[in-house]
This record gives C-alpha cells, sequence and structure tokens, in this order.
C-alpha cells in the first residue's frame, strides 16, 4: 500500500508534509529493487538543497543508488538511527525508515510532486516500458 499522505518524486523519494517541513525517504518500490540496504551516506544537517540534488546514497547488497531532494530548503534533521540499523528503510520505508527532514524554502514545490495515485500509476507505466 502507497500511503495516501506522500507525495512522490521520479526519482523514487517521497515526502510527507509538516507545515512548512517535510520529511523525505525512499518509496517501498525503491527499497525493494535495491535489496538488502547496507549502508546510507545520510546529508549533513544545515545544508541548503534544491529540488533534484543529490542528498546521499543507498548502498545495498545489489548496488549503490543516490538519493535526491524532491524538495528545497535546508535539512533540518536526519535519521541517525540509520547509521547503525540502515536495514530500517527495507523494513519501515514509509515510517522508522526515513532519511531526513528538510524546513521549506517554497511549501508550494509539494504540489509539483505525484500524489499516491498518480505514483501509482506511475510505477505501472515503467513495469510496461
Amino acid at each position: 500500500m502507497i500511503p495516501s499522505d506522500l507525495r512522490f518524486h521520479k526519482e523514487h523519494e517521497w515526502v510527507r508534509l509538516d507545515g512548512k517541513r517535510a520529511t523525505v525517504g525512499i518509496s517501498d518500490f525503491a527499497q525493494d529493487a535495491l535489496g538488502d540496504i547496507v549502508f546510507l551516506d545520510l546529508p549533513k544537517v544545515g545544508v541548503s538543497v534544491k529540488v533534484g540534488q543529490q542528498i546521499g546514497e543507498v548502498e545495498s547488497t545489489k548496488t549503490t543508488s543516490t538519493i535526491y531532494t524532491p524538495v528545497s530548503g535546508t535539512v533540518s534533521q536526519i535519521n541517525t538511527e540509520l547509521k547503525d540499523r540502515p536495514e530500517v528503510v527495507n523494513s519501515d520505508p514509509y515510517g522508522k525508515g526515513w532519511i531526513a527532514i528538510i524546513d521549506l524554502a517554497d511549501p508550494g514545490e509539494v504540489d509539483q510532486l505525484m500524489t499516491a495515485a498518480q505514483y501509482e500509476a506511475f510505477l505501472i507505466s515503467q513495469k510496461k516500458g
């Protein structure tokens, strides 16, 4: 199930909006495609980021993948638990597996992201293509 309160970027990152703050993570589809996650290179707190910018990497037993930010702003918090327990992204990608919290520069940017229904349709179109 794709949580209906999330917005999605085409690179499979999600955003959960809370006022002018956005929690960011990778989708269940992404973690499943990556396989067992063994390491995350997380962004630094205080760094300014712009939509589409690389903010980290996920290493799995299969590959290394870039994490892109779906929103612009300032990284205000990172999920430090992932340093010791990166596998949490596999077991709970939409909950305890969140990656960073970004204080938004422009909350309106979230409207440019896919809704859960649009993301589900996007995944179906990707499988067909």
